[in-house]
């Protein structure tokens, strides 16, 4: 894993848009095609800015999603479809896929069968990815699955998690919050050519420190990613601070 340390926000969001453009240039480059995982949240703004706005063929990219609630609609204000919707597919024109978490859908074990039977074989050349404040990477909370190899699976969200998404204004109240999501699973994730996980704010400071030192394991999903080599962390300094305090 490498680590880089960006002087604010827009330097992150910038920083990470072209890494993702470069991979996905390369991978249609070298097979025709690229696969890339999306991620939704206040740290993946710029990012999405910075992609629509590239001039990357995205008829030749298919794509899929981390995570979404798990019973709410693809027009709820929180819904992980909307913001990808809103911010992303609407504004790249047609994508060549585009295989949504329906986290709605009656049947949820058909809805995981039919999502990683479209996985399971494909070669993902980037995941966009981000750190939650209690260290959770998708929606892999602690304790957090870290064994499992299926692509998505279902998982409970825990309460400081829930309530930093009603701090970031995603739900109006705690009890509003879904109790369980579909997730992309850890080692699903880390299968990936690239990963490109971008996390501002001080509010992420312990995740990042968690991320960086703490012992691999169910309590700490975020530390998994220091096995993989081709993953980038993108910080700013708020988020940096317990990392490198002031010596950078």
């Amino acid at each position: 894993m490498r680590v880089t340390i960006c002087e604010n926000k827009q330097d992150l969001g910038l920083q990470a848009a072209r890494l993702g453009i470069e991979a996905i240039r390369s991978a249609i480059e070298k097979r025709g095609e690229a696969i890339i995982v999306l991620a939704t949240g206040v740290s993946q703004f710029i990012l999405y800015e910075q992609l629509v706005a590239s001039s990357i063929p995205w008829d030749k990219v298919e794509a899929f999603h981390l995570a979404e609630y798990v019973g709410i609609g693809k027009t709820h204000q929180a819904s992980m479809r909307a913001y990808l919707q809103n911010r992303f597919l609407d504004k790249v024109g047609s994508l060549r896929a585009f295989h949504p978490i329906e986290g709605d859908a009656e049947d949820l074990g058909c809805e995981l069968k039919r999502l990683n039977d479209l996985i399971r074989n494909k070669k993902v050349d980037v995941v966009f990815l981000g750190i939650g404040e209690n260290g959770h990477v998708a929606f892999n909370d602690p304790p957090a699955n870290i064994d499992t190899t299926e692509p998505f699976i279902l998982v409970n969200l825990e309460e400081k998690n829930r309530r930093q998404q009603v701090r970031a204004n995603w739900f109006p109240t705690l009890e509003s919050v879904p109790l369980q999501a579909v997730s992309m699973s850890i080692r699903q994730i880390l299968k990936a050519s690239t990963i490109i996980c971008t996390v501002p704010d001080q509010r992420k400071a312990r995740a990042v420190a968690m991320c960086m030192f703490d012992q691999v394991s169910v309590f700490a999903p975020c530390a998994m990613l220091r096995t993989k080599e081709e993953c980038t962390l993108l910080l700013d300094r708020p988020s940096s601070m317990l990392i490198f305090g002031d010596r950078r």
